[in-house]
């Protein structure tokens, strides 16, 4: 029995079973894209700890940051004591993600506590109940975020679910579609079913806020409609409706863009970020429009460790370091090798690589079956389990399983990237001939 294994013998035993295991793999160390593990072997990081390292693992600025914190003061609870750190943040969130003609910033600890905390304050803004929400969508696994999510593993058996919460198509146009309709009718066909669910299932005087990730994360890669995007922003003006966008792992430069909204040229009246906001350390945010943010009484909103001072410097560090080495050239640069490549697998295995999908560097291929085209998950676990054993981590994605997407680091080097690519095209070679 190696280190991983030992490891995962003492987690049987004091972690519950229920928290699932992505990819069995270990850390001792990591640098840059590389992960050591618990038996010394260098591993390709194309996981990214699930899209929060988009700087990197180790990077010297942010741990310095850390270590000259936690010599001053590592908790004094924001409420109760202003501090600089905390200001420094959101001064600078305020400057990158400007919401309208001003912006405010409520910092969390979490990507499901910053959609709680949305979808609290579009309640409180609006005097409404109803949510709506998207197929295929995660948003965490606190009660409204786990409501609004679509996944029934993410929430089977721990119902009663928040009320007043309703659900849509994803506005994705998949390519087994092309032989019924057009894109353009595809998108009128969504519009038209928006309009529908204010007819036959939920009040527009009753719906507080829309929420959707313009890219979805745990849902597969699926990219959201422009036209339906941009109808949405208007739809939601003309109707006091909040729009909220789920940025938590689309954000920081993994679309190529600080925002993925930054690609469909609207602006959220709230937002959700998490992930690689932090640069390892846990953090997150809503950010929205002053007027919303401001309009919400005091006390709905806080927590006791919500803005640490240790998570703030790593945030800050972290974004200057993006800002820095140009992180929004870099999603681009991994996104379009990696669409390059997955495009060629795909064109010379059509049956087995069905859909390659994704926004920039947050990109997704999907496998199914060759001969009844259902969804091919087992194929997909196989690809991520013999990667790990050839030096890769990849995880998977999707409502069945069966896509891999790529969270790499974004300043990954070339020769690292290539050779991470160049091991899972090997495997899936292996694993559907």
């Amino acid at each position: 029995m190696n280190n991983t294994d030992k490891l995962y013998e003492r987690r049987k035993k004091s972690v519950p079973n229920a928290l699932g295991i992505f990819n069995p793999s270990s850390i001792q160390s990591a640098k840059g894209a590389i992960i050591i593990d618990a038996d010394g072997r260098e591993l390709i990081d194309f996981a990214g700890g699930i899209g929060v390292n988009n700087a990197g693992h180790g990077v010297p600025e942010i741990i310095e940051a850390i270590k000259n914190q936690a010599d001053k003061f590592i908790h004094a609870s924001f409420n109760v004591s202003v501090y600089e750190q905390y200001l420094d943040l959101t001064e600078k969130l305020c400057e990158i993600f400007p919401h309208g003609e001003s912006t405010k910033v409520m910092l969390t600890l979490s990507g499901a506590e910053s959609v709680e905390n949305a979808i609290k304050i579009a309640r409180a803004v609006t005097g409404k109940s109803g949510v709506i929400c998207y197929d295929g969508s995660f948003h965490g696994r606190t009660m409204m975020a786990m409501t609004l999510t679509s996944n029934v593993k993410y929430k089977e058996g721990a119902g009663p679910y928040a009320p007043e919460v309703y659900r849509l198509e994803y506005p994705y146009y998949k390519p087994s579609m092309k032989n019924r309709m057009t894109e353009e009718e595809f998108d009128d066909l969504m519009i038209m079913k928006l309009h529908k669910t204010f007819s036959s299932t939920v009040s527009i005087t009753q719906t507080a806020a829309i929420i959707l990730e313009l890219v979805q994360g745990e849902g597969g890669f699926t990219v959201a409609s422009k036209k339906y995007v941009q109808y949405l922003r208007k739809f939601c003006t003309e109707n006091n409706i909040c729009l909220i966008f789920d940025e938590v792992q689309s954000g920081f430069g993994r679309t190529g863009k600080w925002a993925a909204y930054e690609h469909y040229d609207v602006t959220p009246d709230l937002s959700t970020w998490a992930k690689s906001m932090g640069g390892g350390m846990p953090i997150g945010c809503v950010i929205g429009k002053q007027e919303i943010m401001d309009a919400i009484k005091p006390g709905l909103i806080g927590g006791t460790y919500l803005g640490g001072p240790l998570s703030c410097v790593a945030s800050l560090a972290s974004i200057n370091y993006m800002q820095k080495n140009n992180i929004n050239a870099a999603g681009e640069k991994v996104g379009n090798i990696v669409r390059d490549k997955f495009n060629q697998w795909q064109t010379a295995y059509p049956k087995n690589i069905t859909d390659v999908r994704g926004l920039g560097a947050m990109l997704a291929i999907e496998f199914s079956n060759p001969t009844t085209g259902m969804p091919d998950g087992v194929a997909t676990k196989a690809i991520v389990d013999k990667c790990l054993a050839k030096g890769l981590i990849v995880i998977t994605s999707g409502t069945y399983g069966n896509c891999i997407r790529i969270l790499s680091p974004l300043f990954i080097e070339d020769e690292i990237l290539e050779k991470g690519l160049a091991i899972l095209e090997e495997t899936i070679q292996e694993v559907i001939s």
